[in-house]
């Protein structure tokens, strides 16, 4: 199935709407309550690419909370599914469903409406438009059938839902965006190792989110953020190895040889000049890695949006029950927005250089990037902490060797990558960044094993009884 994304804003879903009327719509309440969720998840990734502030983590916050409000609106009516009240730091028990009959399709509408709105309230006027037409049009497919007062009482209690859940949202840390992000009260560090800004953008002077590893985590302890090690030591003695080895470099300038071995350079210039070679003598197939999972802000759906893409394709493929649909969504928001929380309050801890400085400085002035550097930290890569989260969520929930093809960008011209596991999806997604320049190997290793940690809380949720 291909996504015809762009249509999405224009209310062109993707996939038809299969709400017809008759026999086999009273059939299959399933099929409808299956294309709510994915149908609403396609637009939330449009919304995600068109609002200027849905930075990678801001994205993944979103979808918790969407797909938390998705899982708490179908589980207060199915047995089979168990709250995540309890389970997720300070999510309280959902309100109870009023007597009588309740359809979960105009349920699942409901909460997912209201928290989309909510949570993208600043998106533009197309976006505006977009879900209002949405929440009307699907609204009205959803309740084609359905006896009114059911209608009304279960779109009443998806309302409450999302209230529900919203509330919950507001004191995380993470509900307002000042500044596009980039908050004007932080400073730069001003040590040789420091981050410092890569963007000639002036708003980008600062970095992205310095404060945001301090939103309140959903599976994750507060406070824990999968500890990963310290990357190699950058020092300004000169009698430490790397400064006689940054020192050498200064030397010779531009000339870079193979006299460079093991013998006699630090670990940590060996990985900035390691991104300086693969950058000068990519392959074809790296080159398309590094676009492929590039996923900038505006541009796509952000990191977290792609891992959301390929579960919504996951889905709709193999039409999965709309309880194992909505719990897959909830547990996979939350690893990846925990992911998010954790690599940021590491990537502030360390504050370290990017490969681009560092290399424009001491290898080769001249060298760019395949890939825009963003405007954060190096360490660790946060695209490998989320498709290392990511991976594991997936991986526990659909199988290992789960073979899958991934057409998130096929839209966008980029051929469709497959995978034989989701294991090996995010290790290609940890690469691509070191492919594109943009994070030295060690910090996608990191990443990857700080992703794998922090999915192992949210993969104790339990979805079902």
């Amino acid at each position: 199935m291909k996504l015809r994304r762009r249509q999405v804003l224009g209310l062109s879903i993707a996939a038809p709407l299969a709400f017809g009327l008759g026999p086999a719509f009273a059939a299959d309440r399933q099929a409808v309550e299956r294309e709510t969720i994915t149908t609403w998840y396609n637009l939330i990734l449009e919304l995600v690419r068109h609002t200027a502030t849905y930075s990678p983590p801001v994205a993944s916050r979103a979808f918790a909370y969407i797909g938390i409000a998705a899982h708490e609106a179908l589980a207060t009516g199915n047995p089979a599914m168990v709250s995540l009240a309890g389970q997720i730091n300070a999510l309280t028990p959902p309100p109870t469903r009023e007597s009588g009959a309740h359809d979960e399709a105009c349920v699942l509408h409901a909460a997912i409406a209201g928290a989309a709105k909510a949570l993208f309230a600043n998106t533009g006027p197309t976006g505006q438009r977009a879900l209002g037409k949405m929440e009307e049009s699907l609204g009205r497919k959803a309740m084609e059938g359905i006896d009114p007062a059911v209608a009304e009482r279960s779109v009443a209690h998806g309302a409450a839902i999302a209230a529900h859940i919203l509330a919950w949202a507001q004191d995380d840390g993470g509900a307002v965006i000042e500044n596009m992000g980039f908050p004007l009260d932080y400073a730069p560090g001003t040590e040789p190792d420091d981050w410092v800004p890569t963007s000639t953008i002036a708003l980008q002077q600062a970095p992205l989110l310095p404060y945001w590893g301090t939103v309140r985590t959903f599976a994750m302890p507060v406070g824990d953020t999968c500890a990963i090690a310290d990357p190699p030591s950058y020092s300004e003695d000169p009698a430490s190895a790397f400064f006689k080895a940054a020192k050498e470099v200064y030397d010779i300038g531009n000339n870079l040889t193979d006299k460079f071995t093991a013998g006699n350079c630090t670990t940590f210039f060996k990985t900035s000049k390691e991104v300086y070679h693969i950058g000068n003598g990519l392959t074809d197939d790296q080159k398309l890695s590094a676009r492929f999972w590039s996923d900038d802000p505006m541009l796509s759906s952000t990191p977290p949006g792609h891992w959301i893409a390929i579960a919504v394709y996951l889905i709709e493929r193999d039409a999965m029950p709309t309880d194992r649909a909505a719990g897959l969504m909830a547990v996979l928001g939350v690893a990846m927005a925990d992911a998010f929380i954790g690599c940021w309050q590491t990537k502030y801890a360390f504050n370290l250089i990017r490969p681009v400085s560092f290399i424009k400085r001491h290898i080769d002035p001249k060298w760019e990037t395949l890939l825009i550097t963003p405007p954060f930290p190096e360490y660790p890569s946060g695209h490998a902490t989320v498709s290392g989260a990511a991976a594991v969520v997936l991986t526990q929930m659909l199988g290992e060797d789960f073979a899958f093809d991934d057409p998130t960008y096929e839209p966008d011209d980029l051929p469709v990558r497959s995978f034989t596991s989701f294991w090996q999806a995010a290790e290609d997604a940890a690469m691509s960044r070191v492919y594109g320049g943009i994070h030295y190997r060690f910090s996608s290793e990191g990443g990857l094993a700080q992703g794998r940690c922090i999915a192992a809380y949210a993969t104790k949720l339990r979805t079902r009884a």
